[in-house]
């Protein structure tokens, strides 16, 4: 059985800081002694939360980035051994989510969720590899989600990136087997964050009414998305904190997710048709 993970006095960086999981993983690492390395493109949240955190007397360093931008994360480790020294826990938490239909997607559009959902997750793992693994015990932690472990229609950008960071996660996890360094995968189910407000939808169709009836289908799929999204972020970042300190290979997050995740292993090849009656339709 691994050794726990002792906290205090180690150095976290959170990529999507400035809201939602994020945020809340921020709060709860700072009460647990961490000092914080935290990334994201919203500069306002960023220093909002930044400013909360050091009211209590945490050490925090905040950088401004666009996880498109491939340059822009190899520059983070010249600037967390400035900041820090070291890092040991590194948590690639920023996402995006896209709607509608593949034959409706813009590849344009699926690249950009790529970049930032899968690419800047290997990217950032590469680039602060030899740091975590010069440390005595060091993680990472890669949020997934529930869309990592069931496959709905409407979401194949954001399956395909999701169960992306699974595989990746899960074998990397076995190349650094026995060593400091752990590898943690996080399945959240429905997190209350602003990740379906912020969405892109399909591009709209030329024909005016057309666009009219896709911008009123959209704003409708949002709303019900919306509604599934329950679980307060505190509750997740708890999850995942408690996850880093017993050094979990997997975190599955909310009753929807771990049923979800039943269902897929009873039934790997029909389990969308058992959800879906599940749900009486609605999905």
């Amino acid at each position: 059985m691994a050794q726990r993970f002792q906290f205090a006095g180690t150095v976290a960086l959170i990529t999507g800081a400035a809201s939602g999981i994020g945020a809340a993983l921020a709060t709860g690492l700072s009460a647990k002694g961490c000092s914080l390395l935290l990334v994201d493109r919203d500069s306002e949240g960023l220093a909002t939360i930044a400013r909360r955190i050091r009211e209590h007397g945490t050490a925090v360093e905040t950088r401004v980035v666009d996880l498109v931008d491939a340059e822009a994360i190899r520059a983070l480790p010249d600037w967390a051994a400035d900041r820090f020294g070291h890092l040991d826990i590194l948590i690639n938490n920023a996402g995006v989510a896209l709607g509608g239909r593949f034959d409706e997607t813009h590849l344009e559009d699926f690249e950009w969720l790529m970049d930032i959902n899968l690419r800047a997750v290997v990217r950032m793992c590469h680039a602060f590899l030899p740091m975590l693994r010069a440390r005595p015990a060091a993680q990472i932690i890669n949020l997934s989600s529930l869309f990592g472990l069931i496959a709905p229609p409407g979401q194949v950008a954001y399956c395909t990136s999701k169960f992306g960071v699974r595989g990746f996660s899960e074998a990397l996890r076995h190349e650094y087997a026995g060593t400091g360094l752990g590898v943690t995968v996080v399945h959240p189910g429905g997190v209350a964050t602003a990740i379906s407000r912020n969405a892109r939808g399909r591009r709209p169709p030329t024909d005016p009414e057309a666009a009219k009836r896709a911008a009123v289908e959209d704003a409708e799929a949002r709303e019900a998305f919306g509604k599934l999204l329950t679980l307060a972020p505190t509750e997740a970042a708890a999850a995942i904190i408690r996850g880093i300190e017993t050094r979990a290979p997997r975190i599955v997050i909310g009753k929807d997710a771990r049923s979800a995740a039943l269902i897929q292993r009873l039934m790997p090849a029909g389990y969308w048709k058992t959800i879906v009656r599940m749900s009486g339709g609605k999905l």
